[in-house]
């Protein structure tokens, strides 16, 4: 059962906060909401682990068509980085706030960059394109995240000093930005022959991913004395991330979604997915 671990205390997190969230807010939707994904995502990493290819694709289709379908366009949630600013600036504690503390700001604390390879739905599209294994170098374009960021910031600020900062607008703006993201996703993947284009060049939430990923308690762990050092995990790993390097200071060490291609690849299992607690 220990290869379960991982899949067991991932549910056991969310089901703590379904049950949390519950009890100290009185509304059945948290239960509802929370224990979903956990369950999703739970089922997902135990399918990997008993050895079912499309595990990972499983969770990320599960989670990320609930929040896109759902969360955004039933409930007309706007669960983009413009809806984060536009809770905190009103001061609401729910929606998409509850959703990036969790999942985008000190969940990753946790599992790192697990939401970028399980649950997002941009990814959950550019993954279904041909370029799963990048076929060119990474480009120093990473920046262009950071004037993202700072444009969604902007954007905020301007509709709250226009007068024009409501739901309404949160939910046109939701659309339009889903349809601008993949618009540029998978223009980039076919430009730069790379699925995670989007992902490493242009998408602002990583900017509040990468710090408490530095410090995540679940990574892909290399035990470097069974290493070959063939290469075949840097090949596979859609994020270029150092994979054979077990620092934490190793190449794009804050880029790794856990999608487990590198723990597939490995031909002598010197790569495994792993707690730190």
């Amino acid at each position: 059962m220990s290869k379960y671990r991982t899949a067991m205390i991932l549910f056991l997190v969310f089901e703590v906060i379904a049950v949390w969230l519950w009890q100290s807010t009185g509304n059945l939707f948290f239960l509802l909401n929370f224990s979903y994904i956990g369950i999703s995502i739970g089922v997902g990493v135990a399918l990997i682990a008993a050895g079912w290819k499309y595990g990972r694709e499983l969770t990320q289709f599960l989670v990320g068509s609930y929040m896109l379908v759902f969360l955004g366009l039933i409930c007309r949630e706007n669960m983009q980085m413009e809806g984060f600013w536009f809770y905190v600036a009103s001061g609401i504690f729910g929606g998409a706030t509850l959703h990036y503390f969790i999942a985008k700001i000190l969940g990753p604390l946790f599992f790192g960059r697990g939401w970028c390879g399980y649950a997002c739905w941009t990814a959950m599209i550019l993954d279904l394109l041909p370029y799963q294994t990048p076929r060119s170098g990474r480009r120093r374009l990473g920046y262009i995240r950071y004037i993202m960021f700072a444009l969604s910031l902007a954007l905020v600020v301007v509709l709250f000093l226009m007068g024009k900062a409501d739901h309404t607008t949160m939910f046109k703006l939701f659309l339009a930005g889903n349809v601008f993201y993949y618009l540029v996703g998978i223009t980039l993947a076919f430009f730069f022959k790379d699925n995670r284009a989007f992902c490493k060049y242009i998408c602002p939430i990583t900017v509040f991913l990468k710090p408490m990923s530095y410090f995540s308690r679940l990574r892909i762990r290399c035990d470097e004395s069974k290493c070959i050092q063939c290469g075949k995990c840097l090949k596979v790993c859609p994020m270029d991330v150092e994979v054979c390097n077990d620092s934490r200071h190793r190449k794009n060490a804050t880029e790794c979604i856990l999608c487990q291609s590198c723990t597939k690849a490995c031909p002598v299992k010197a790569l495994t997915s792993k707690w730190k607690l």
